[in-house]
């Protein structure tokens, strides 16, 4: 019979806390950035101290601090000669900002080949309107047209 998860699986979330309601304006902002390449319009949405944790196909990683997350995203997408976010949402779970993003890039570590990937992420702000922190997912980068 299933079971709601016990206190270890939701370590450090307060059940008792009340709900505040998530700020989707920085969502838009953050979506904005990314689908205009810039990266410096990225970590403003951040806190200066932001943390963002992401398991990605190389494994778990942690960021500490807006420049480092901003670099993150910087090396992930910075050298696309061509880039584009296919599709995007935003939602919200609980206080969690749940966002979801589709890219198409084209980048010479690539070999010039149309690649694609897709991140999923939950984030927490604070009363600022600023992220605090980020859990992402990452596909990966997958070629468009696999070769047959």
């Amino acid at each position: 019979m299933w079971r709601p998860p016990g206190p270890s699986y939701n370590r450090g979330v307060d059940h008792d806390a009340p709900l505040e309601a998530p700020h989707f304006a920085t969502a838009g902002v953050l979506l904005e950035a990314l689908a205009a390449h810039d990266f410096d319009q990225l970590e403003s949405v951040l806190d200066v101290d932001a943390s963002m944790s992401a398991l990605l196909p190389s494994g778990f990683r942690e960021w500490v601090g807006a420049p480092e997350i901003g670099a993150a995203f910087g090396r992930w997408f910075g050298d696309a000669h061509r880039f584009e976010v296919l599709d995007a949402s935003v939602g919200h779970i609980g206080s969690l900002l749940e966002l979801r993003w589709r890219c198409r890039l084209v980048a010479a570590r690539f070999d010039d080949a149309p690649m694609v990937v897709e991140q999923h992420a939950f984030a927490s702000t604070g009363p600022s309107g600023r992220v605090s922190h980020i859990s992402l997912l990452c596909s990966g980068f997958w070629r468009e047209h696999p070769e047959k």
